[in-house]
């Protein structure tokens, strides 16, 4: 496998087109009282847009960026971007980390050291880990794929590029669509996995046979929740998987079109009675934001779920490797722990965060680093290290 030392270096003419578009705005209008009822608020996303264009320093986040190790792999003819942080500590465990959309490896910046060296974050050096956070084909500098790259084509990818980094077993963490990749995974490949920690313990779907039992009183529950949820929030679920070049036209040429797009599902999935800004600061915001914009990966983002609506295959079996659980604050994936099994069959921890909603890495880093510290401590001492 080709694997290449990786700088971020965006162009600075592209920048400057940012913020000469960021100064051309044409703002739409809004009905009196509208708050976020019917999405991105026009107070709000003015004075975001203003802060973007005038105070937001992409060079200092692309110099955070390039403090860690990063990298590009040639993977089964796919570029694939990644970052990979070797643990201090006596026998570091390889962690393979996914992000979801509309987030980016932007998100697991601040829990990446915590993993890695958790001896400087007051943690024990003996709970360390190999991190590998990579981009997923059609996000930042990985490649743009065309037709059918599923979710189950690209956990393919995954195992190839963790045997290509030297590793044989590894654990693995995820969130979001990108717990779907780790599930076809750990599906596909149980004998690669330690163990998978997942915040998002719908997926797999219920894999129901003969003799599966009928649905609970709580499981009932919970389809409402979900179908409320559908009816609610997932107009973008709906566009993405049917008719995303057509949305792409707005949020490639519009980057304030591209920042409502993705700010109002960071504020809607952590805390959608309150304000973005009580979690997350304007430039983390704007930093995922510019990654997208200066990758021109909105499109090719969205469009893998047009992809994953047309996975192929469905799993006929529930996913058998050693799984943790840890649900956020958001209902609609904070399903009973029946349901769960239904798709898990080997749920060895079952946690539920005191705080912290869909995009946690960011939000609350120490109370995930922990988690995942406790959860995968338990799988301490398999082999799968990778030579140094």
């Amino acid at each position: 496998m080709d694997i290449r030392p990786f700088t971020v270096n965006v162009p600075q003419p592209m920048l400057d087109d940012l913020r000469a578009r960021l100064a051309r705005t044409r703002w739409p209008d809004e009905v009196d009282d509208a708050g976020w009822d019917y999405g991105a608020n026009l107070a709000y996303m003015r004075e975001l847009v203003q802060y973007w264009a005038t105070r937001f320093d992409w060079r200092r986040h692309e110099h955070a960026l390039n403090a860690f190790p990063q990298f590009r792999a040639d993977v089964e003819g796919t570029g694939v971007h990644f970052i990979h942080v070797r643990g201090r500590g006596p026998a570091p465990m390889p962690l393979l980390i996914t992000h979801g959309w509309p987030s980016s490896v932007v998100e697991m910046l601040e829990i990446i050291p915590r993993l890695a060296d958790p001896g400087a974050h007051g943690g024990d050096p003996a709970d360390a880990f190999d991190v590998i956070v990579p981009s997923v084909p059609g996000f930042g500098f990985s490649d743009r794929p065309g037709r059918g790259m599923t979710r189950s084509r690209v956990a393919g990818l995954w195992a190839r590029l963790m045997e290509g980094l030297g590793y044989a077993r590894y654990a693995l963490h995820a969130n979001d669509i990108w717990a779907v990749l780790s599930g076809w995974l750990a599906y596909d490949a149980p004998e690669r996995v330690i163990a998978l920690h997942t915040l998002m313990p719908t997926f797999p779907g219920p894999v129901i046979g003969e003799d599966a039992r009928p649905l609970t009183a709580a499981e009932r529950a919970f389809e409402e929740v979900q179908a409320r949820w559908m009816r609610e929030e997932a107009g973008y679920n709906a566009i993405q998987e049917t008719r995303p070049q057509t949305l792409a036209y707005g949020l490639h040429d519009s980057p304030a079109g591209l920042a409502a797009w993705i700010v109002e599902k960071w504020r809607a999935w952590t805390d959608p009675a309150g304000e973005v800004e009580r979690y997350f600061s304007r430039d983390l915001l704007l930093a995922n934001v510019t990654l997208y914009w200066v990758t021109e990966t909105a499109n090719a983002a969205n469009r893998s779920y047009y992809e994953r609506a047309r996975e192929p295959r469905r799993m006929t079996t529930r996913i058998n490797v050693p799984t943790g659980v840890a649900l956020t604050r958001e209902d609609v994936q904070h399903p009973p722990r029946g349901r769960a099994e239904r798709g898990y069959a080997d749920i060895r921890r079952w946690v539920e965060f005191p705080r912290g909603g869909h995009f946690i890495a960011a939000e609350e880093p120490a109370l995930l680093a922990e988690e995942l510290r406790t959860f995968f401590r338990a799988f301490r001492g398999s082999p799968g290290r990778s030579p140094r």
